[in-house]
């Protein structure tokens, strides 16, 4: 699955456009087609023009014929003396919606590595469509380097470009590995360290993998310098952490405090099964049957009252993310980083 919807990036206008294009060219199609398979040969002196690989790019189908004759098509468009070229269409993003269309991630990974298209995908969004895309067949190795070059590229000033932040970070907590692990503590450590807020979404990824490699405490302190502390995906995390920190206890007031919002003003707060049981099996080991009673109480009213769920935690953290909010200035940066210094020691534990 995607972790943003397609409307988010673009997706849903380029079929539109699609559909526009083929009305168009609906007598004239195959006859386009062939005289671009003459155009796109290297030893051709035709050209290939903006307008050609425009349209193209809208019609084409999910076979390799189409998809081999986009790739020449493109690759003698770049080659093409620049001075020729007059026109302003990015054609990056749209390329990448294409490929998203028609669910070809390895050959858009492979043009965008070609050395010949150096410059093609210098843009915010060609690199989110990408990432997207191969974080949805499951090529999360290439995902991170997908992100291994844009920050050495660092397009538009930006070395932490927001949404690839959080699709890198995704793909370590897919990942699930000590080399996917440490390179995110790294990425993590190195965000906090020029100052940058990473989005929420960013945060939990990096706190489950954490989690997920037996590190709460790094966990508990990625979960601390985050926003919004009493969303869904935090809560849960939190409880976790602390769980397997032993301080089961010290997740009573967060349970407590579901049961204290209110209901006509606030959404529901809620916990699923699998960290209720987390806390559970880590109280057990404490044997204060005080402390057991206590959750027990707190676990009978939550279930009760329609608290705990049994989405698991996964589904949450990997929910689809439906809008893209554009800022200004990508990323966003402290103002003033002298009041935002980590505590003493939290470097230490990346």
């Amino acid at each position: 699955r995607t972790l943003y919807s397609p409307a988010a990036i673009g997706v849903d206008n380029y079929t539109k456009a699609r559909e526009r294009i083929k009305i168009q060219f609906a007598n004239v199609e195959d006859k386009f087609r062939s005289k671009m398979l003459d155009f796109a040969t290297r030893d051709s002196n035709s050209m290939i023009f903006t307008e050609d690989l425009k349209h193209m790019i809208h019609l084409v189908e999910e076979n390799d014929e189409d998809l081999d004759l986009v790739r020449k098509m493109m690759l003698k468009f770049s080659s093409q003396n620049r001075e020729l070229r007059f026109g302003s269409f990015i054609f990056g993003p749209v390329v990448m919606r294409m490929y998203y269309f028609v669910n070809r991630p390895k050959e858009a990974y492979e043009i965008f590595m070609n050395p010949e298209m150096d410059g093609f995908f210098d843009q915010l969004m060609s690199f989110h469509i990408l990432m997207d895309l191969l974080f949805k067949n499951e090529m999360y190795n290439e995902v991170i380097e997908v992100f291994d070059v844009i920050q050495k590229k660092q397009v538009q000033g930006s070395k932490f470009p927001k949404n690839a932040v959080v699709l890198v970070l995704a793909a370590c907590y897919k990942l699930n590995t000590p080399e996917s692990y440490n390179y995110a503590k790294n990425l993590w450590s190195e965000l906090t360290k020029f100052g940058h807020y990473p989005m929420r979404r960013a945060g939990t990824f990096a706190a489950a993998l954490a989690l997920n490699q037996n590190s709460p405490h790094v966990a508990l302190e990625i979960l601390g310098s985050l926003k919004q502390q009493s969303y869904v995906t935090i809560r849960n995390l939190k409880i976790a952490a602390l769980a397997d920190l032993n301080r089961p206890d010290d997740t009573f007031p967060i349970l407590r405090g579901a049961l204290q919002t209110d209901s006509a003003v606030d959404r529901k707060h809620t916990f699923s099964e699998e960290i209720i049981a987390r806390v559970k099996s880590s109280i057990e080991k404490l044997d204060k049957p005080d402390v057991v009673q206590e959750f027990d109480q707190l676990e009978n009213r939550l279930r009760t009252l329609n608290h705990i769920t049994l989405e698991p935690l996964d589904k949450q953290l990997c929910s689809e993310i439906a809008a893209v909010t554009t800022t200004a200035r990508e990323p966003r940066v402290r103002q003033d980083r002298r009041s935002q210094q980590l505590r003493p020691g939290l470097e230490d534990m990346f």
